[in-house]
């Protein structure tokens, strides 16, 4: 049975659970019951950090653009444009035993496309959640509810996988970001032209 975390909340993956080598992150949404003149077009992506709490070059941001990481460690399944439909809206693979020595952390944020523009933030989209699932068995493990209502936000970072004494933890992040992915970007040291 999955554990329902709450923002904050850190969890270990792989101490208690030492077979755990794959595991899926699914992230979904629904869009609130208006029309704003324009489709949601969220989307995932996964920061790989070193040390510092930065990617260590360019190719350690896996996204819509960026699909796989060099190492095959991380791998983003492609990216849903309207967010319909039950289940998962996005999905990323990762790999544990693939992921790069010098990657201590992965982040995963969800960013709305065009956010100005089309005049949309998270104060509008409702039932945000984070999952990891055990590819290998199927089983969801963990599963975070962003119950938080972000109104002006354009970015959030949902949640983190990070080394501990050589295992894998999850922490529940749920923060709000302004200014979309560029923002993320930036707290992340990747330079946005």
């Amino acid at each position: 049975m999955a554990i329902n975390l709450t923002k904050g909340q850190k969890v270990d993956l792989t101490k208690g659970n030492p077979s755990l080598k794959n595991i899926l992150i699914g992230l979904g949404w629904d869009v609130n019951a208006f029309d704003s003149g324009a489709d949601f077009d969220l989307d995932a992506a996964a920061f790989m950090l070193g040390a510092s709490g930065k990617c260590p070059t360019e190719k350690e941001f896996v996204f819509y653009g960026n699909l796989e990481h060099a190492s095959g460690s991380v791998k983003h399944m492609g990216d849903n444009l309207t967010g319909e439909g039950e289940g998962d809206d996005e999905q990323i693979q990762v790999k544990l035993a693939d992921i790069p020595a010098n990657v201590e952390k992965v982040a995963f944020t969800v960013t709305i496309y065009d956010a100005e523009k089309r005049n949309q933030n998270f104060g509008q989209v409702s039932n945000a959640y984070i999952r990891i699932v055990d590819e290998d068995t199927n089983t969801e493990l963990i599963r975070y509810d962003l119950g938080e209502d972000f109104s002006i936000e354009t970015a959030v970072v949902v949640g983190e996988i990070y080394r501990h004494n050589g295992e894998w933890k999850f922490n529940a992040i749920g923060s709000g970001f302004q200014g979309g992915l560029a923002a993320l970007c930036g707290h992340y040291g990747i330079d946005v032209a």
